[in-house]
Parts: structure tokens; C-alpha cells; sequence
């Protein structure tokens, strides 16, 4: 018998998936749990297993295909080679001609092929990601030879066609799921709110001297004591003072947050993600640096649950780790308030008239002004700023 593989739904408004890559070929056999094939949701990238082992059969969604949850991907024969019945009697089969008269289904839409000596209608599966290709790049998919199963029409297909045509050198390259998500929040975002920003420049000293007596023992603890653990802790203490900047606004109602879930936004080669580090407020310093951590790591290995990218109420983005001295984040919805941190380096400043070299950082809060006012986020920066300042060595 054989066994069908679904596009699983990693979280409850999660609905349909986009195939990154497949990890096994067909004909190769598989194990029950072994690594078959990656995907990308709106919430996060994933490695799904075999549901059982066997010999991977067909293919049926080939990587760069986006596919509702539930929709068969793939097909695992038994482990003796049996392939039993064909579970997918409308859809061509890899190394296989569509016949010419089947239906397509529905949503993966129809082309027109000719033949020599007259034309001939067949039938094969457009996927949603090659159709919207077609679209924006303004072409018609019966001009094109399919290289896929059963002539299928791929998306590179579509990109080798728009790059035939084009009299201007360059490479088309298909936005990815993450990318687009990406793009869509953050054009929402500066639709949705008054962004403000203002900037703190912040003194690192203390933090550095405590940073330097203390990284040893964090190491021992399996922690690494970072300025970015600093600056979350003092973020934490800031939003008890300031409240409203952990709150988010929801229609006229402004929502207040019980407790803190302190987003820390994550770069991947492919986009950005923002794990969650949930009950921020009580947590300390050794607390922070490992969630954040272990957040991060399982991010850039595509290792997070989609709950662990949910119920954010305040956002740091580290954007200093790349050496950039200052940014302007945009808010990450439905919050009201985010801070950029540039990096921290060793700069001229003037101390008692005199000028000597102090470590500096700018920290920059972009801040929704439908709901928070300048002053309300300058004295939420001034507590933050005195936080680091003036650190209490007691919270390591």
C-alpha cells in the first residue's frame, strides 16, 4: 500500500504552505521521521517528516509551488517497493504524459498546447505561484514549453521565459513566501500607524565593566552575556514604568498586555523573523540571554514553533550587530512601539568640558503617535537609557 503525504498546518491560521526544497528524490527510500522536504507559511519555516518509511514514489508538489493544508505532496510507497494504488488518478504522474482529455482540478488552472499538423487541448497543473508569475511578468503560459511532469508549466520555466525575452541583462528572481509576507506587514504597517521616532544616545560604560566581571560565569551557566541582554532587561523595566508603550490598539480600544512578550527580531538569509520571549517581565538577565539565544538559533534553523512567533507586545531589532550606527524600525503590528539598537563602539564625547573617548550606542524607539505622544516615548527612552546607565548589578 502506498501512503499519501499532506501539506501539514503548522498553526491554526495557517492555510496553505510553499515547498522550499525536497531532501529526498523519488525512488529514494525514506524513514518514519526522517527530514522529507521543508516548507514556508506566513508564520515559519519548517522540516517536515516522513509520516512512515518506504520508497518516495511521486512528488507531486515540486519545491516553489505553493499548496493549500491537506494537499498531497508527495506519495510513499511500502517499503518492499509496492506502490498499490495510485492515489491521485487526476494528476500526471512524474516522467508521465497527462492524458489528454483528464480535468484539471480547480485551482491549478488549465494551458493550451499545439501540436504539428493542428491543435490539441491537454490539460496540466498551473500552480498558484507559477500563475501569479505569469501575472506579473505579463505572460501568457500557452507560449511557454513546459519542462515539469507531464509538461508542466514551472516557475522556472516562467523566469528562463521572462529572461529570453528581455532586451535589458539581468536575473528575474521569484519573491519567496517569506520575503512577501515580509514586504506585505511592513507596507501595512507604515500604512496603519503615525510612525515617530526619536533617539537616545546611551552610555555603554557600566554596562561593559559589568559585562566584562560577569560573561565567564554566564558562559559556565551555558549563557552568553551580551549588551543586547542589557538592553532587554532595561526595555522590561522601562515598559513598567511606561505602560503604554507595551500596549496595542485595537479598532478605538486600546488593549493593555498583563505581561511582556518581548519580540527580538532575527536576520536569516532569506528575510526576517521575530520570536517571542513570553513572561519577559520576570524574567532576569541569565533568563534573558538564554531565551534569546536558544529563540535565535532555533530561528536560523527553522526550528520554531509557530507559537513562539505570536503574542509579541514590545520589539527590539538589533540592527547594531551588522555595525550600523541608526535605524528607523518600523513597528511591528499590532504593537505601538519598537527600538532599534546601533551598535555600541568606542566614540569621542565631551565629559566635564573635556572631550575623551566614551563607549556610546544609539538607541532609536519608533512609536505609533495615534496612541503615544512624544513625551510619553521620550520618558519611556529616559527610563531606558538610566536603566542601562546606571545598571544595578544586583539583577545579574
Amino acid at each position: 500500500m502506498s501512503t499519501n503525504v499532506l501539506m501539514p498546518q503548522l498553526g491554526e491560521s495557517i492555510a496553505e504552505g510553499t515547498i522550499i526544497r525536497w531532501n529526498k528524490a523519488v525512488g529514494d527510500t525514506v524513514e518514519r521521521d526522517e527530514p522529507l522536504f521543508e516548507i514556508s507559511t506566513d508564520k515559519v519555516d519548517a522540516e517536515i517528516p516522513s509520516p512512515v518509511a518506504g520508497t518516495l514514489i511521486a512528488i507531486e508538489v515540486p519545491a516553489g509551488e505553493t499548496v493549500p493544508v491537506d494537499s498531497v505532496v508527495a506519495v510513499i510507497g511500502a517499503a518492499d517497493g509496492a506502490a498499490g494504488t495510485d492515489p491521485l488518478p487526476d494528476a500526471a504522474a512524474p516522467g508521465r504524459e497527462a492524458d489528454a482529455g483528464a480535468a484539471a482540478p480547480a485551482e491549478c488552472g488549465t494551458r493550451s498546447t499545439s501540436a504539428e499538423g493542428g491543435r490539441r487541448q491537454a490539460t496540466v497543473r498551473l500552480s498558484p505561484v507559477v500563475r501569479r508569475l505569469a501575472g506579473e511578468h505579463n505572460v501568457d503560459p500557452t507560449a511557454i514549453k513546459g519542462t515539469g511532469a507531464g509538461g508542466r508549466v514551472t516557475k522556472e520555466d516562467v523566469l528562463r521565459y521572462v529572461e529570453s525575452r528581455s532586451a535589458v541583462p539581468g536575473r528575474v528572481e521569484a519573491m519567496s513566501t517569506m520575503r512577501r509576507k515580509i514586504a506585505e506587514r511592513m507596507v501595512a504597517s507604515r500604512r496603519t500607524s503615525a510612525h515617530v521616532h526619536t533617539v537616545f544616545e546611551v552610555d555603554f560604560s557600566r554596562v561593559a565593566a559589568l559585562r566584562e566581571a560577569h560573561k565567564a560565569e554566564y558562559a559556565a551557566a551555558g549563557a552568553k552575556l551580551t549588551y543586547l541582554s542589557f538592553v532587554a532587561k532595561a526595555v522590561v523595566d522601562a515598559l513598567a514604568e511606561v505602560p503604554v508603550a507595551n500596549a496595542s490598539l485595537d479598532g478605538d480600544n486600546i488593549v493593555h498586555g498583563d505581561d511582556v512578550g518581548l519580540g527580538i527580531a532575527v536576520a536569516l538569509d532569506d528575510g526576517l523573523i521575530v520570536p517571542v520571549v513570553r513572561h519577559a517581565r520576570e524574567a532576569g538577565v541569565q533568563e534573558l540571554s538564554r531565551a534569546i539565544a536558544d529563540l535565535a538559533e532555533r530561528a536560523r534553523t527553522r526550528r520554531l514553533a509557530p507559537h513562539e512567533v505570536e503574542g509579541g507586545t514590545f520589539t527590539i531589532t538589533n540592527h547594531g550587530a551588522f555595525g550600523s550606527l541608526l535605524g528607523m524600525p518600523i513597528i511591528n503590528q499590532p504593537q505601538l512601539a519598537i527600538l532599534g539598537m546601533g551598535a555600541v563602539e568606542p566614540r569621542p564625547v565631551v565629559v566635564d568640558g573635556a572631550v575623551t573617548v566614551g563607549l556610546r550606542a544609539y538607541l532609536t524607539l519608533g512609536f505609533d503617535h495615534r496612541v503615544i505622544d512624544g513625551a510619553t516615548a521620550d520618558r519611556f527612552m529616559a527610563a531606558v537609557k538610566r536603566n542601562i546607565e546606571q545598571f544595578d548589578p544586583g539583577l545579574l
